[in-house]
């Protein structure tokens, strides 16, 4: 009975450890696999050229849009060239004539021209606008897959979902990792290989920081 009192704790955290774990463990399982193969790709780039596509456009504006521009720009109080988000209505059009989602993204207005930057993971875009003959120009670049996910790797012009989804990822990661260490020191007695190979795992990168990188 002693016994069996005596090892109630052990058994308590034992199984928190092991639930916490496995439930960390399965949250991580997609993004350390995505992490881990773009690790991959991205220390080794020139494993793997992709194919970079151009998508060119031009257009003319509506000479309403146009007009709504020109007015919006000379009432504005602000000194040029000033930044701020492109009105519904152009938001509007460009979505229907270009199927582009500009958003709340922030365009430069200029007195003659309005330029607005689209970057994105794997790629690259933009549009002007000439204030004076309404005539819009649009570039699209896409490097392809493999840049794609490198960039959802480093976090690259993802928005703030994907920003929440690292963080949050992070967490599990560091639940995941406590616990495993909390896990190798309740069955170290029992494993004496247990902390020489937890030690040379902490070992390697300390020396290959220390010696190798510069």
């Amino acid at each position: 009975m002693a016994a069996s009192f005596l090892s109630r704790p052990r058994a308590f955290w034992l199984k928190q450890l092991h639930q916490w774990h496995w439930i960390s463990s399965a949250l991580c399982l997609a993004g350390l696999l995505l992490f881990s193969i773009t690790g991959i790709t991205l220390n080794n780039a020139s494993w793997f050229g992709g194919q970079i596509e151009t998508r060119q456009e031009q257009l003319t504006v509506p000479a309403d849009i146009t007009q709504s521009l020109n007015n919006l720009v000379r009432q504005s109080t602000e000194a040029l060239p000033y930044v701020a988000p492109l009105p519904k209505q152009v938001e509007q059009w460009l979505d229907q004539a270009l199927h582009i989602r500009i958003g709340s993204r922030p365009a430069e207005f200029s007195e003659t021209e309005i330029y607005l930057s689209l970057p994105e993971p794997g790629g690259d875009a933009w549009l002007a606008l000439d204030l004076t003959s309404g005539d819009l120009e649009y570039e699209r670049t896409q490097r392809g897959w493999v840049a794609y996910l490198n960039d959802l790797h480093k976090g690259r012009h993802t928005g703030t979902a994907w920003k929440w989804f690292i963080d949050l990822f992070a967490v599990a990661s560091l639940i995941f990792a406590t616990t495993g260490l909390f896990l190798l020191k309740l069955h170290g007695k029992h494993r004496p290989l247990t902390w020489p190979i937890t030690g040379v795992g902490l070992l390697i990168p300390i020396l290959l920081m220390l010696l190798l990188v510069h």
